[in-house]
């Protein structure tokens, strides 16, 4: 035995020993559990066993007073064991440590159980440290409780690092959650492993299961192949716009979105060696829509005026068209017939083909100089065009007029709409005629159900608008006539007004790739679909009048 080990303790030590040993060893050194030979280990084994285990390890009477040590507790501590052995284990307690821990744990090992938990001591020079101690009682040949032994660390410093991994995550959820944007953080697989107070208000207020969902499929639509370059370089994005529709109170809302990709390393057991990563989307959400709508207002006001100066041109240009037609119908026939004065070579009718020639050689330099006076319209940018924007514009424009005339809008948008390319004037023009031709068509028939219905979706790669109106509609017949210049229906049985508008209706839309229909299913009215290629599938639009 060592130094620590005392005299009257060596034999006890002993007998103790042989015994846990003996239960394991059959006769002749076979093992009963096994039914293999089993060397018999040297009792010294034991012995080194425990006074070179890198625990502390003390063992104490019933009493808890301390009967041997080995030299690990004397590290631990700092008391030898001529300083500490005979003393009482409180010598190490320090008073900090909360009475009812203390009752816990004689409770559990005078009942013959094993106590685990932490405490505060103290070493020798009085520094304070903290344990993590297991007692387990030892039992006697009559099962009774003889003595107990302690084994424990100073955990200090993993409680130190510990602490500090909780105090920076509580820091970082706390600067999270006072964060006046949403914030959240996604795994690879898309799904939410970290969100702050902003973000979980917005599950209420977009009544949405997962907002992060919603705001990633609209950002791949709005990005394109831009998206899938985004995370295969690790590349983040910053302030990518998305509007969402909504029939609720908030109505419009406006969203701008950032986000960064990082790598975080793995810490499960079968990456300790063959180290492995795992890929995370911080996701950040700005409600933007106070500062979109005030920009709204501003815009309307602006939008105001120049579509009056525009409409203005544009009523000119149909009035000058309207007349240069109704010049050509006359012109047409003055051509024919003097094609067939000539064919006749009659000198009788030679004057009138004179006569003829001269009116129309008049005519044509009318048309010349009429066509002279047709004003031009500014060519504009094509940019991406947000459909639902552009509509909920229009109808910001209309309002006074819907008003006037007792209609009632029903707009039906998609939440989220990939954007088109093309011309916003045009476009707006294009919606603006729809909506006029529908206004007129309820006024001239006198409808008793004045309503107007706006609806957006998106079918496949394409942006679809659907404009429907409660008029008395078009007859089958004549729908394939409409697009053509200055046809009219029958004022008292449809509402299709004579002049342009639906004309250019139709070379804007074929100015943007698109397709413009009457639905032939449509029962209560007139409803024009127009439909547009997303912006991911059109390299280029060609944009002219």
């Amino acid at each position: 035995m060592t130094k620590s080990t005392p005299d009257y303790l060596q034999g006890q030590i002993e007998i103790e020993t042989a015994d846990i040993l003996s239960p394991a060893i059959g006769p002749s050194g076979q093992s009963p559990r096994s039914g293999k030979t089993s060397k018999t280990l040297p009792f010294s084994l034991f012995v080194k066993a425990v006074e070179q285990a890198p625990v502390a390890i003390s063992i104490t009477d019933k009493k808890a007073n301390i009967l041997y040590i080995n030299q690990a507790f004397t590290d631990v501590t700092g008391y030898n064991a001529a300083e500490i052995l005979g003393q009482n284990e409180s010598a190490l307690s320090d008073k900090s440590t909360p009475r009812q821990i203390y009752y816990d744990l004689w409770h559990t090992i005078s009942r013959k159980q094993v106590w685990h938990g932490q405490l505060v001591n103290r070493q020798k020079m009085g520094q304070r440290y903290l344990a993590d101690l297991t007692i387990a009682p030892m039992l006697d040949d009559r099962g009774a409780i003889s003595h107990y032994i302690g084994m424990h660390r100073d955990v200090t410093q993993a409680h130190y690092a510990e602490q500090q991994v909780n105090n920076q995550k509580q820091l970082i959820e706390s600067v999270l959650n006072a964060s006046p944007v949403a914030m959240v953080v996604l795994d690879s697989d898309k799904r939410v492993v970290l969100d702050n107070q902003m973000y979980k208000m917005l599950i209420s207020e977009l009544d949405k299961k997962e907002p992060a969902l919603f705001f990633l499929e609209a950002l791949e639509q709005d990005m394109g192949d831009l998206w899938g370059d985004n995370i295969d370089r690790q590349q983040g994005f910053a302030n990518r716009e998305v509007r969402i529709e909504s029939a609720g109170l908030k109505g419009t809302r406006w969203f701008s979105c950032s986000g960064n990709w990082f790598i975080e390393n793995d810490v499960c057991a079968d990456s300790f060696f063959a180290r492995q990563s795992k890929d995370y989307l911080l996701l950040t959400i700005n409600d933007i829509s106070p500062l979109r709508r005030q920009q709204e207002k501003l815009q309307i006001q602006t939008l105001r005026t120049m579509l009056a100066e525009e409409e203005h041109i544009r009523s000119i240009r149909e009035t000058l068209l309207g007349a240069m037609h109704q010049i050509r119908q006359p012109l047409n026939q003055i051509h024919a017939a003097i094609q067939i004065m000539t064919q006749r070579n009659d000198a009788n009718n030679s004057p009138i083909r004179d006569l003829l020639g001269q009116v129309q050689k008049m005519g044509e330099e009318t048309l010349a100089t009429l066509q002279r006076c047709v004003p031009e319209i500014p060519e504009s940018a094509v940019v991406p065009v947000n459909l639902n924007q552009l509509l909920h514009e229009v109808m910001l424009l209309y309002s006074t007029k819907f008003l006037a005339n007792g209609i009632v809008v029903d707009w039906l948008p998609n939440p989220v709409l990939p954007n088109i390319l093309g011309s916003e004037n045009k476009l707006r023009m294009l919606f603006k005629q729809l909506i006029d031709n529908a206004v007129n068509a309820m006024n001239r028939a006198g409808s008793q159900e004045r309503i107007i219905k706006i609806s957006t979706a998106i079918e496949h790669d394409w942006v679809c608008v659907s404009i429907a109106d409660s008029g008395p509609g078009i007859p089958a017949n004549q729908r394939s006539k409409v697009f053509e210049p200055f046809f009219t229906t029958n004022q008292s049985t449809a509402g299709v007004q004579a002049g342009m508008g639906l004309v250019m209706s139709k070379e804007i839309v074929n100015q943007h790739n698109g397709m413009i229909e009457i639905d032939p299913q449509y029962k209560n009215g007139c409803s024009f679909k127009i439909s547009f290629p997303c912006q991911k599938n059109l390299a280029m639009v060609n944009i002219h009048e």
